[in-house]
């Protein structure tokens, strides 16, 4: 019954999809075009370095030499092996869904088992810097200090995220021998390094050919999830589904004594982070604290777009997808709270943290991450076409090897 059920509702989605795209041609060709320039100029270019880097180190060995040095410190907090501390640091650098990415690879090398791949998950899904402190700081609120709140309440969020995850999955754990305890030495860790390099047979020309592929495959993916997100949040506003459903999240926002108005823009910001934190921006009822306290939420909670891309990643291995989702509502959760205790001390009293307390201007900061969104928009597309362009001849050469 519950398979027939969810036939039904697949296919329902899907025909709902078909039909909106056939009425409303113009609409989903903007949300279309909208949700690719995000990819060709920003997305693709920016996380394309970290992929094929990450790959790269993974295949070469150093991955499992940061994981022998940080194994005591990410085994204790996390539950997780040393290796994660990569996963996570990458994560938190170049933005979702790279932490998704890392941890399946790892999974694949054998080096995390299946709990532990979940629990890393769980963790180093996290925006961007880029993200936080360009598009929500600067372009939408123009303030680039409430970076500073919102990047504070996000990544330490994401921690206690991590430190509850840790408790996960100790049950089925015990029912495993647990391995020894190994003493920590950077000889040790080089010897597993060379260790994992010398058991990958492949020569160092495939090794970049199949990080430069690997990495483009999954950033078209991506984009692709960006694209039919941007259209599917068009089409259920246009169609009338999204007011429906905000009826409802304007009455918990109320609950929480929070403006009813910004339910609207919260939904559109669980469909699309960027769509609902620009909406919020916008929104002339709430007041600053209010409105990055909801910022904050769809921050930590992903979005459905991230998430299915999220899912997309993980459904190749024996990772789950529950516990990465249940995590995000408690990351949206964390980061609420947090934003709405860091507001005084690290916005209201800035100055307060500044040396022989001279006040802060955020003037050139600003005009610094205005700068480097502009710099990627203009670089973005060359990159993305370079990349392209490398990817397809790579393709055609090892097509006439074979």
């Amino acid at each position: 019954m519950l398979q027939k059920m969810k036939t039904i509702v697949f296919a329902g989605i899907t025909a709902f999809i078909a039909v909106s795209l056939i009425k409303y041609p113009d609409q989903s060709l903007e949300a279309s075009i909208r949700g690719l320039n995000m990819w060709w100029e920003i997305v693709f270019p920016s996380l394309l370095p970290f992929f094929i880097t990450a790959e790269l180190l993974i295949g070469f060995g150093f991955v499992k030499f940061i994981g022998v040095l940080c194994e005591p410190i990410m085994r204790p907090l996390f539950n997780v092996p040393g290796v994660g501390s990569f996963a996570w640091a990458m994560g938190m650098a170049s933005g979702y869904p790279t932490g998704a990415k890392i941890s399946a690879r790892l999974r694949e090398e054998k080096q995390l088992t299946q709990i532990e791949a979940e629990r890393l998950v769980s963790f180093t899904n996290a925006s961007s810097p880029l993200f936080i402190f360009g598009a929500v700081s600067v372009g939408f609120f123009y303030d680039v200090k409430l970076g500073v709140v919102l990047g504070a309440s996000h990544y330490i969020g994401n921690a206690l995220v991590g430190v509850c995850m840790r408790f996960y999955g100790r049950k089925t754990e015990k029912k495993t021998a647990t391995p020894a305890k190994k003493k920590v030495s950077i000889i040790r860790a080089f010897r597993e390094m060379h260790r994992t390099r010398i058991h990958d047979p492949r020569p160092f020309g495939k090794v970049v050919g199949d990080a430069v592929l690997n990495s483009i495959q999954t950033l078209v993916m991506v984009g692709g999830f960006i694209i039919f997100f941007s259209v599917f949040t068009k089409l259920l506003y246009i169609a009338g589904v999204t007011p429906i459903i905000a009826s409802i999240f304007q009455y918990v926002l109320q609950l929480l004594t929070l403006p009813g108005d910004l339910a609207l823009p919260l939904l559109s910001g669980l469909f699309e982070i960027t769509l609902g934190a620009n909406l919020i921006s916008q929104d002339e009822t709430a007041n600053l604290l209010e409105k990055i306290i909801i910022v904050s939420f769809i921050l930590g909670f992903n979005g459905f777009s991230v998430q299915a891309q999220v899912a997309s990643i993980l459904a190749p291995t024996d990772i789950r997808f529950a516990p990465y989702f249940f995590a995000r509502i408690f990351h949206g959760l964390f980061a609420a709270i947090l934003t709405a205790l860091f507001y005084t001390p690290l916005y209201l009293n800035r100055t307060s943290f500044d040396f022989k307390g001279v006040p802060v201007s955020g003037g050139v900061k600003e005009e610094t991450w205005k700068g480097i969104l502009l710099y990627m928009t203009e670089i973005g597309p060359f990159i993305t076409f370079a990349a392209l362009l490398t990817a397809l001849l790579i393709i055609i050469s090892r097509t006439r090897k074979i």
